[in-house]
């Protein structure tokens, strides 16, 4: 397997239901692994997702988890999740935005910048923030 850099998102409870949601976005393959596949005891924690991953056909990876027992979950403003791409991939990267901000909380608009790419971030309703960048072509 070659080297990969991807986000590794912590949810409160609600990983199983992040990571579907991120699934019917950008389709893929998910696979989820519970507490309780591991032989944990504790019956309030055996549903919970240990570890997830989605892969998708178009190269993109995430994964996620409920915070480990005996942890603090601490949201922050200090991860996003940047999606970009030419304007042969705009269709696509505009249906990403479409369903990513859908229930969430738009801050910049998807919509043209002063660099001149489409540009929108958002935060979606788990509490992500997401970037979307569409290059233009080069003059």
């Amino acid at each position: 397997m070659a080297s990969r850099l991807n986000p590794y998102i912590s949810f409160d409870g609600d990983a199983r239901q992040a990571l579907e949601f991120y699934q019917q976005v950008f389709g893929g393959e998910l696979s989820l692994n519970t507490y309780g596949d591991f032989g944990t005891d504790d019956q309030g924690r055996a549903g919970k997702i240990m570890h997830g991953m989605l892969e998708t056909d178009r190269g993109f990876t995430l994964m996620g988890a409920d915070h480990p027992p005996g942890s603090e979950h601490r949201p922050g403003n200090n991860i996003a999740v940047s999606l970009s791409g030419d304007s042969a991939e705009a269709a696509v990267l505009r249906g990403y935005w479409e369903k990513l901000s859908d229930s969430g909380a738009v801050s910049v608009p998807l919509e043209t910048q002063m660099w001149g790419d489409e540009f929108g971030m958002c935060v979606d309703r788990f509490g992500i923030t997401w970037m979307v960048n569409i290059g233009q072509p080069q003059g």
